[in-house]
């Protein structure tokens, strides 16, 4: 896979995020001439909100009609806001590509430029189980001129991706948490030119790549890489690496032949020494036989295995993923090989097989993600499953 394109995508987005968030901020919270911002006025109890985390994770008063602030203090918020929407925005663009939206969120149709769920919006169209009631109207009364606005359809946008991120708040919480009123104020504001990030996320994320979910865990690694050479430039200096900078330093993306050397000769070894004339070390071309065979390892003891849904799987720095979406692969052929219903085999995978320890929270999200992107593929009904 070639990761150039992924590379710069992903170093320019953090870089363009970030500074987006620190000039909404500046803009939110200043007061120029006198007044108040146009979100203070109209987003009174957000932007007390966003004063208040502010307060809370940087240890800063906002003081009221202040006509410059300090941004420097913020920067770990910036950061993590930054990401968040990184975070989302790529998650979407893989879900439109493989067809799991029910509507194209970040995606335009073939043939057309602004993303389908706005053009849809725009047609009258909007699904009521993606955007309750009173977005809807408000959508509605943008795209109609019955609410003004400086930008209507840019804000009516942003309410579509604030709705969709709740919709998935129940399947995927630890990607798409409801979202905090003062979290949207800091949503990058250019979401439908040419210039947008939206715009290079699509760019980044051609549907080729996207067929295979190991470009969620690219993209990361990327994303995190100047940080990494900020801390590594430090530790040359004499600074002391801190707690919140030791997920960045520490990430390694393990190449995919070492992966599956590793799982097959833990997972599909353990599943060989129990089933002798299982045919999935068919499909495995790194696996090396060992020396004991099975029957001196059931003599011992070692062997008590009665059905793959007794396998625990662990990954004890699972990063983002990689090691576990490929163990979910060969689990699926165990269970499929076993008899199973198709229906049931990602579920169990999930619910009884698979285990991840990270210190890294944002790796340990796309973790997650990238495994439900797993069984999302197997299972056309996993989101109605509520799993």
């Amino acid at each position: 896979m070639d990761t150039t394109r992924f590379e710069r995508y992903a170093k320019y987005a953090r870089r363009y995020l970030m500074e987006q968030v620190e000039k909404k901020l500046i803009q939110i919270l200043v007061y120029t001439d006198g007044k108040a911002s146009e979100q203070r006025r109209v987003y009174p109890k957000q932007v007390s909100d966003l004063e208040m985390e502010i307060d809370k994770t940087c240890h800063i008063k906002i003081v009221t009609g202040a006509t410059k602030i300090d941004t420097k203090p913020m920067q770990e918020l910036i950061e993590k806001v930054a990401y968040t929407w990184f975070n989302r925005f790529c998650a979407l663009r893989f879900m439109d590509v493989n067809g799991y939206n029910k509507v194209n969120v970040i995606s335009p149709l073939p043939g057309h430029f602004q993303p389908e769920i706005l053009e849809e919006a725009k047609a009258g169209h909007i699904d009521e189980s993606l955007v309750k009631e009173n977005y809807r109207t408000k959508v509605y009364n943008l795209l109609s001129g019955k609410e003004t606005h400086p930008d209507p359809q840019s804000e009516a946008y942003r309410i579509l991706i604030r709705s969709v991120c709740n919709y998935y708040a129940d399947t995927m919480p630890f990607l798409f948490e409801r979202i905090d009123d003062w979290t949207e104020l800091l949503m990058p504001d250019d979401l439908l030119s040419g210039n947008s990030i939206l715009a290079y996320t699509r760019e980044a994320m051609v549907p080729g790549v996207c067929k295979n979910v190991e470009v969620i865990g690219w993209l990361y690694q990327y994303y995190i890489a100047e940080k990494k050479t900020e801390v590594q430039d430090g530790v040359k200096k004499g600074k002391k690496v801190q707690s919140k900078d030791i997920p960045a330093v520490t990430q390694l993306f393990t190449p995919h032949w070492i992966v599956k050397y590793m799982v097959q000769n833990s997972l599909g070894r353990l599943w060989l020494d129990t089933r002798l004339n299982s045919h999935i070390k068919e499909n495995m071309e790194y696996y090396v036989k060992p020396e004991q065979d099975s029957d001196q390892l059931r003599e011992k003891g070692l062997i008590e295995l009665s059905s793959p849904e007794d396998i625990k799987f662990c990954d004890p720095c699972c990063g983002s993923g990689h090691i576990l979406t490929y163990a979910f692969d060969l689990l699926y052929e165990i269970y499929s090989e076993e008899g199973y219903s198709p229906t049931e085999i990602s579920k169990l995978i999930i619910e009884k097989n698979l285990y991840g320890i990270e210190i890294d929270e944002r790796a340990s999200e796309l973790s997650a993600l990238a495994l439900t992107m797993k069984a999302r593929a197997k299972d056309k009904l996993w989101f109605s499953r509520k799993i």
